[in-house]
């Protein structure tokens, strides 16, 4: 196997089981909304466990799979995001210094910025990627200004997190297939 086919599927590993994981961690704890309450609510009480482990073992598999990838710019921003990843997990919204909300602002940030920098991997092009990232982007600037709409300020932090789930599985299985 080829490194960035490992790459690749440690990416869609780490990716996917939070997404799966965030959504049982939804299910399972008491009057959860998604609108009226932040995705770090779920690091928190009764689906503490479920979802700080998958979300540091996200961010692990991110800062690991960076290391096979040729590209130094995407292996720092992957880097980094895994260290945000695994920042929310490690320090869940109750730690104090304001740790939580700077690994956020991290993992936001970087995993929307990687999407750009994997839109020039190895000559691929795919337009889908970029657009996921700017929505992520976009979505975390009017978050920072509170400028959430209809869908309140969990909708808004569904519209940073989402596009870049989605374009880091895409760029997982284009990693997957390469020869």
């Amino acid at each position: 196997m080829n490194k960035e086919k490992l790459s690749g599927i440690l990416i869609f590993l780490g990716v996917s089981q939070f997404l799966l994981f965030m959504i049982v961690s939804e299910a399972l704890y008491p009057g959860y909304s998604v609108s009226k309450n932040y995705i770090s609510d779920l690091g928190v009480g009764s689906t503490a466990y479920i979802f700080n482990t998958s979300i540091i073992i996200m961010g692990l598999l991110l800062i690991i799979s960076s290391f096979f990838l040729k590209n130094k710019i995407l292996q720092v921003f992957l880097i980094l995001s895994g260290i945000g990843a695994a920042g929310v997990g490690i320090f869940p919204e109750t730690s104090p210094y304001h740790l939580h909300t700077l690994m956020s602002l991290v993992v936001f940030l970087f995993s929307s910025l990687s999407s750009y920098v994997a839109f020039t991997y190895r000559s691929n092009k795919n337009y889908l990627w970029p657009i996921m990232g700017s929505i992520g982007l976009i979505s975390l600037i009017l978050y920072i200004l509170k400028i959430y709409g209809p869908i309140d300020y969990g909708g808004m932090e569904r519209l940073i997190v989402y596009p870049n789930l989605i374009w880091a599985l895409g760029f997982s299985g284009f990693l997957m297939s390469s020869k």
